[in-house]
């Protein structure tokens, strides 16, 4: 799908914007588009609240020089700048050593581009909105998990996920929090290895505390940014509090139970059903949440890697 960028182009020709995709956007149009995620802005990234500040700002440098000539021209930081404003991208930077993050192809001003997944969506099969308009939501769940990969295939996908949340969970440069664990926002490759497709609702939970607290509400229903990321309403004081209920790893297993449940072994469907339930019944406040978070997960992880290690179709 092609895609046209005239303002962009225009800066770049310019010299005021720089960055390794330019060349092929604007100039030669050998650039092409499979899916363009969004054409708005994002809500800002704080770095000044990421852990280990210094190697952060020495790792953007380093993307920002898409040339590689030991330098950042004036245009190539300004295209830094702008992409940095994205939650998205500075994760994506921060996570570019990660098997499950899409890789960054290049840049050019405030657009980048990421490699290609092949499958973008856990489950289900694209319909015309015609048709979805007319489709009940329980039917349409049911219908999705028709469209699934083998059962190994599923749990390798699974597996994927899982260690994405640890890729999320406090690591270097602080905790990112998962606010829309959708099947649309994950796809896999022809290998069955997870990709991130859209990581624009996962921010720093610095950001999410700031945006929350003090919200103003009636009850917990208005203390939710993206869709999965709540805290409660203090009654007292009739504003949000800033800490999430839910941990990322019991969104992921709430996505997973239907989707790895169908069509499980039967000699470990029983333990797999316990510990997804386990999973799902997380939450951020309970006594040695790190200790059940880190149990759980590594738990799960066994148990689907020893079902498919000796399997072609994983």
């Amino acid at each position: 799908m092609v895609y046209q960028f005239p303002p962009l182009c225009d800066k770049y020709k310019n010299g005021v914007i720089d960055g390794p995709a330019c060349n092929s956007l604007c100039v030669t149009e050998t650039l092409y588009f499979g899916k363009c995620l969004s054409t708005k802005p994002n809500n800002q990234a704080k770095l000044g609240d990421q852990g280990n500040l210094s190697e952060l700002v020495n790792l953007i440098l380093t993307v920002a020089d898409g040339d590689k000539d030991g330098q950042v021209s004036l245009g190539e930081a300004k295209s830094a700048w702008a992409l940095l404003q994205l939650n998205e991208f500075l994760l994506m930077v921060i996570l570019q050593d990660k098997e499950h993050t899409p890789k960054l192809m290049g840049f050019c001003g405030d657009l980048y581009v990421m490699e290609s997944v092949e499958y973008t969506s856990l489950y289900g099969i694209s319909l015309p909105w015609v048709i979805e308009l007319f489709i009940p939501s329980g039917f349409r769940r049911s219908m999705d998990q028709l469209f699934t990969p083998s059962w190994p295939r599923k749990a390798k996908i699974a597996i994927g996920l899982l260690e994405f949340v640890e890729d999320v969970f406090h690591g270097p440069y602080g905790n990112f929090l998962m606010c829309d664990t959708s099947a649309k926002n994950l796809g896999y490759n022809d290998k069955y290895d997870l990709k991130m497709v859209d990581m624009r609702k996962i921010v720093p939970e610095t950001n999410l505390k700031e945006l929350i607290k003090d919200r103003h509400c009636e009850s917990d229903l208005d203390c939710v940014y993206g869709t999965d990321c709540r805290t409660s309403c203090d009654q007292s004081t009739m504003k949000c509090t800033s800490e999430v209920i839910q941990p990322n790893l019991a969104k992921a297993c709430q996505l997973l139970k239907d989707y790895l449940l169908r069509g499980a072994p039967s000699e470990i469907r029983e333990e797999l059903e316990k510990q997804l339930y386990s999973c799902i019944a997380l939450k951020v406040t309970a006594n040695q949440m790190e200790m059940e978070h880190s149990l759980i997960l590594n738990n799960l992880k066994t148990l689907l890697w020893k079902k498919i290690s000796y399997t072609n179709d994983s």
